[in-house]
């Protein structure tokens, strides 16, 4: 709930734009505009790894990019999709592009090397393998 409410504060006049272009022309262009959304993403850990869920529905395999570089995994998608309509008395072409970039910093003991991926159902999978080393999560320093 908070991030609605940071949401509404940041764009304080979205309805008074959304009523604007409130008409059956507008409605369906404008609506796209305002409500995209990032994937939605979870993130679980086991003993042996982590383990990366993202909900990307509407891409293809083909769409989406993962990289490794400097400790940072970065998730991208890019589609691009064009529909064609002809009537009596014109054409109507509809393009629709959707994208999105997602980038985490890997915990230390992730083999970035041995990480796969699998794309079902429009759900993508990632797995991150641990690397054994243990890895101190916290420690204090006293002051001399």
């Amino acid at each position: 709930m908070a991030n609605q409410s940071l949401a509404k504060s940041v764009f304080p006049s979205r309805g008074l734009w959304k009523n604007f272009f409130d008409d059956s022309f507008f409605n369906r262009y404008m609506d796209k505009f305002w409500d995209t959304a990032s994937p939605a993403i979870n993130i679980a850990e086991s003993d042996k790894q982590y383990t990366v869920d993202m909900v990307v529905p509407g891409f293809s395999k083909e769409d989406i990019r993962i990289d490794v570089k400097d400790n940072i995994l970065s998730i991208s998608a890019e589609a691009k999709k064009e529909t064609s309509e002809e009537d009596k008395e014109y054409t109507r072409k509809e393009y629709n592009f959707s994208s999105f970039n997602h980038s985490f910093s890997l915990p230390e003991d992730v083999q970035d090397d041995a990480i796969t991926a699998e794309y079902k159902g429009g759900v993508l999978k990632l797995a991150l393998p641990k690397s054994g080393k243990q890895v101190t999560a916290s420690k204090k320093i006293d002051i001399q």
